[in-house]
């Protein structure tokens, strides 16, 4: 079953579900959860190694990050992958699951979002994909809300995450064994 905002925004206060929310999604959410803002854009190089085991992602270099009350644009192009964090971050606790899906501005815009589920336990910052996959260049602000996260319920129990994502890091140094 998807939390309704009433029920999240007492999540919100009591555990601090989701940290760094906008004034507007504070006292206005709209929808079945809530519109996150971009907050930082990585360009991504080098090689990477998806191993049954052993892993490393792709090196990384910060070309943009959001910084309140300043306007900060940033250019994608067709074609142009980028990998994005929110500005807000999250607090799962573990009978709680999320949802990340575009807002339909982004991929009406050409914008495609390459995200997954947020797992009971996860905690940080959200790191995920974004691909202009459209004709045309898309300009976005930092700060603009791009993406909506809905959170569900877990029935019959969930186990906690225990990846090396807690936190909100957004690539691995070096080759590294799974957990």
């Amino acid at each position: 079953m998807i939390i309704g905002p009433e029920q999240l925004l007492k999540l919100v206060k009591k555990i601090k579900l989701v940290d760094g929310l906008s004034q507007r999604e504070l006292t206005n959410p709209e929808g079945a959860g809530f519109d996150l803002r971009l907050g930082e854009v990585y360009r991504i190089s080098g090689d990477a190694f998806l191993g049954e085991t052993d892993r490393k992602t792709a090196d990384v270099e910060l070309v943009k990050l959001y910084v309140e009350n300043e306007k900060i644009n940033i250019l994608i192009k067709p074609n142009d992958f980028f990998l994005v964090k929110t500005i807000e971050t999250v607090n799962m606790p573990k009978n709680l699951t999320a949802s990340i899906t575009p807002r339909s501005t982004t991929y009406r815009s050409g914008l495609m979002i390459r995200a997954g589920n947020v797992p009971p336990g996860y905690c940080g910052g959200l790191t995920f994909g974004i691909k202009n996959e459209g004709p045309v260049d898309v300009v976005i602000e930092m700060g603009a809300r791009f993406v909506h996260i809905q959170f569900s319920e877990v029935s019959g129990g969930g186990n906690m995450y225990r990846g090396q994502w807690q936190g909100g890091r957004v690539t691995a140094v070096k080759k590294e064994v799974q957990v």
